[in-house]
């Protein structure tokens, strides 16, 4: 399950690198801080990608709280490709976990990254394949944060999470606030629900993106320090 080395890296630290799973080749952003002692993995949700304006702001936070993070592609071109006329792997939650749970591999193989405690960061369903993967990794994952996620979509993996979980939920977002208080109510780890006033699903609202950026960099810092 190793990958490729760096191809480049920018003068913000940003690297470009190459995840192997399985037989596919999975594009990803690495940056750590100096001096960091956690990474954060950046599992996107349903359309999205490592590009995503929302979680590269995020991930700066994080960095400033002096945590690495991977924002990385769940999906090759051409499964993103297929995904856009079926959707057929957006719901596929046990893909994501398992394209999750081998970039973890990959981080806890490299020489500049095996030091690090992992966590996730899981948006939309992709908060669902986080849970599936931390439940699967169990003590090698320190903390886990879905925004706006599916949770609700791990199933019977929730009671095998043993990672403090955050959940973090827009106070607009009904539906969703809804399945998320079902995955409040199966996990049997440290376990937190967060509202945020006045967002949506996206959080597109002014201030909204920024209080969950605040939220999962404490959580992350406390967790994976």
């Amino acid at each position: 399950m190793r990958a490729a080395l760096a191809k480049s890296e920018s003068a913000d630290g940003d690297k470009e690198v190459q995840i192997k799973v399985d037989s596919v080749l999975l594009d990803g952003t690495l940056n750590v801080p100096v001096g960091a002692t956690g990474i954060v993995l950046f599992a996107h949700g349903s359309g999205s990608s490592r590009y995503s304006p929302r979680n590269q702001y995020v991930a700066r936070v994080i960095r400033e709280h002096g945590v690495g993070t991977l924002l990385f592609d769940l999906l090759t071109s051409q499964e993103e490709a297929i995904d856009n006329y079926t959707r057929e792997f957006r719901f596929d939650v046990k893909l994501l976990a398992h394209r999750l749970i081998g970039a973890t591999k990959w981080l806890t193989e490299g020489t500049e990254t095996r030091q690090l405690r992992p966590g996730y960061f899981g948006s939309s369903t992709g908060g669902g394949g986080a849970l599936i993967a931390a439940a699967a990794l169990g003590s090698k994952i320190g903390a886990v944060v879905s925004r706006g996620g599916r949770p609700d979509l791990a199933g019977k993996a929730l009671h095998r999470v043993t990672a403090p979980t955050l959940l973090i939920v827009g106070g607009w977002d009904e539906p969703v606030i809804k399945l998320n208080q079902y995955a409040y109510e199966h996990l049997r780890c440290v376990t937190e629900l967060k509202i945020v006033p006045g967002a949506t699903h996206l959080f597109e609202e002014p201030g909204t993106l920024e209080e969950v950026a605040r939220l999962a960099s404490a959580w992350f810092f406390k967790y994976l320090h």
